[in-house]
């Protein structure tokens, strides 16, 4: 008897299908084209006067008057040169550096801790104080100019440094608050619960876990301090009177004072008064953009 051993023919390899890639609508192909047209013409729109403002720094006052063009036909750095004697940028820049820097640094160390209690403590009114400062984020600080001057006239700080620092401090609180509660909020209650398990205080969980990872939200806070504070002119030109307290804003205007306004000495100085604020961004626009985009998804 003969016995026909059956043989399993193996299956055909299937085929793989490259999945189809979804057309993208029309409409949302010329919504997006019109969307980059008008960013990439705002772009234009505002860079051309921060251009011109470079370019005028490197053309003599004949060359500016006549205009015309945006880059120089005889590029000179004696227009830089004479405008940094001229303004005396060491003497202004420590002044500008001082108000800064101290602004800074009470916006970070007194709104991290405000911030700190907004979104992890619990206490009465605790929600209708974090609304208030909510609402000052629409108060135009120029209403406050007014009540600020006669108060640290009675204080008898009007004029000095102290009299700058104070009043920033207390500007900067609706944003600083919002972002870094925000902040602290994203993070997970389970790091505070277990530091409590070990024995660890408010004090110390909050500089020792909350604040470092925190840190992208603080840089930015201390970033949107530090510039708004270096380039401000309208309260320090009210209240400072004495040149040995005045800060680069306000050198930068004595540079206009005279009869006949020399534009590229005024250009060039403006580039001066800008450049450390340029670097200062270029060196920590990675935490910005980080600590920004977490703090508002927090």
């Amino acid at each position: 008897m003969t016995t026909v051993t059956d043989r399993t023919v193996p299956d055909a390899p299937a085929v793989q299908r490259t999945p189809r890639r979804r057309r993208t609508p029309a409409k949302v192909v010329v919504a997006r084209s019109v969307v980059a047209v008008l960013l990439a013409g705002y772009a234009v729109v505002s860079l051309y006067p921060f251009l011109w403002m470079v370019s005028a720094a490197f053309k003599t006052q004949q060359e500016v008057i006549q205009g015309g063009h945006l880059i120089p036909h005889d590029p000179t750095l004696s227009t830089l040169v004479d405008t940094w004697a001229q303004l005396h940028f060491f003497d202004y820049f420590l002044n500008s550096l001082k108000v800064t820097g101290l602004t800074t640094l009470g916006v970070v160390v007194v709104y991290s801790a405000a911030s700190y209690a907004f979104a992890v403590l619990r206490f009465p009114g605790r929600q209708a104080f974090f609304r208030l400062f909510l609402v000052l984020l629409f108060v135009p600080g120029v209403v406050t100019l007014l009540p600020i001057v006669l108060l640290e006239n009675q204080m008898g700080i009007l004029g000095t440094h102290l009299g700058l620092i104070l009043p920033f401090v207390n500007g900067t609180a609706p944003l600083s608050i919002l972002l870094l509660t925000n902040s602290f909020r994203s993070l997970p209650d389970e790091l505070r619960d277990a530091a409590r398990v070990d024995g660890a205080g408010e004090l110390r969980i909050f500089t020792r876990i909350y604040l470092p990872l925190a840190r992208p939200a603080l840089i930015t806070v201390a970033l949107l301090t530090a510039i708004p504070t270096w380039n401000e002119y309208l309260l320090s030109r009210v209240s400072l009177n004495d040149p040995a307290t005045f800060t680069l804003p306000i050198a930068l205007q004595q540079l206009q004072s005279s009869n006949v306004v020399q534009y590229n000495q005024l250009m060039a100085g403006a580039l001066i008064v800008v450049i450390p604020v340029i670097i200062l961004f270029l060196a920590t626009q990675r935490y910005f953009v980080n600590g920004l985009a977490g703090a508002v998804k927090g």
